[in-house]
């Protein structure tokens, strides 16, 4: 299937500004584009572009003062699958694991590991290890939080999810990254597009969080706000937690006016 996706923000500034995005497919998918993705500015500024230590494509650039518009736009091949389920995959012990997926394991900023190390396995200790304790977290996470875009918050921590019960996506994907860490299971965050494709509608369009976990000798993709494969997901970013791969980081302040996503299936009868 095809699918397009994107997004248009609007932000004010009272100085000119520096802004570092990220908001571009993830180079695994480039091949997938119908054509390269158009990102804009209005006005119009210069971009450079670069790739951080997790191989994100970031874009650098200065907001004018005033209102300033980003825009991004692209059509992707996917293959219409859903997520794949690996039943079978198998836990790896800490002593064979890859030197890169090692970062995975420790806390970080929003995933603080000290503080759930022993709820966490007071409830996943005496599961077996392997693919159903990583969904069996995804399932306690899935149900132990309230989803409510009204108690959304930036600076809302794995632990005070934990306690607190309620959040959004982000802390969904935040509170099952610290609780599989604490087994010793390597996860990292994961944002991108995902749209509705085959599923009701039920939320406004956006940005969405989710995770992937180290698992069989590979990473895969988990989903415990969902908490059901899902069809059509865009990787954009990934990282430790929220703090490596925030949209926009602005060094000086700016004001959101306006924010919007699309991700859908188009007819690729219609190009």
């Amino acid at each position: 299937m095809l699918i397009r996706y994107g997004y248009e923000i609007a932000i004010t500034c009272a100085q000119p500004t520096p802004i570092i995005c990220m908001m571009s497919v993830q180079a695994d998918r480039l091949q997938d584009l119908v054509a390269p993705e158009v990102a804009t500015t209005t006005p119009f500024v210069p971009v450079a572009t670069y790739h951080d230590s997790y191989g994100n494509l970031c874009r650098r650039l200065v907001a004018p003062a005033g209102d300033f518009v980003l825009m991004g736009d692209a059509t992707i091949n996917d293959c219409g699958g859903r997520d794949p389920v690996y039943a079978d995959a198998k836990e790896i012990a800490v002593a064979e694991l890859p030197n890169e997926v090692l970062m995975f394991l420790m806390g970080s900023r929003y995933c603080e590991t000290d503080l759930l190390n022993q709820p966490a396995w007071d409830l996943f200790g005496g599961l077996a290890p392997g693919w159903g304790r990583v969904q069996a977290i995804c399932d306690f996470v899935h149900n132990h939080i309230v989803f409510d875009y009204q108690k959304a918050s930036a600076t809302r921590s794995a632990f005070e999810v934990f306690e607190g019960r309620v959040g959004v996506c982000r802390d969904f994907a935040h509170l099952a990254v610290a609780l599989c860490r604490c087994m010793s299971i390597p996860a990292r965050y994961v944002n991108g597009h995902l749209g509705d494709i085959g599923v009701p509608v039920v939320d406004p369009m956006d940005f969405s969080a989710w995770i992937e976990v180290y698992i069989g000798g590979e990473w895969r993709t988990f989903d415990p706000r969902n908490n059901v494969p899902r069809i059509g997901r865009v990787v954009v970013a990934r990282g430790r937690d929220a703090a490596d791969v925030a949209m926009i980081t602005s060094f000086g302040p700016h004001l959101l006016k306006s924010f919007r996503v699309w991700t859908y299936e188009v007819d690729s009868a219609a190009g």
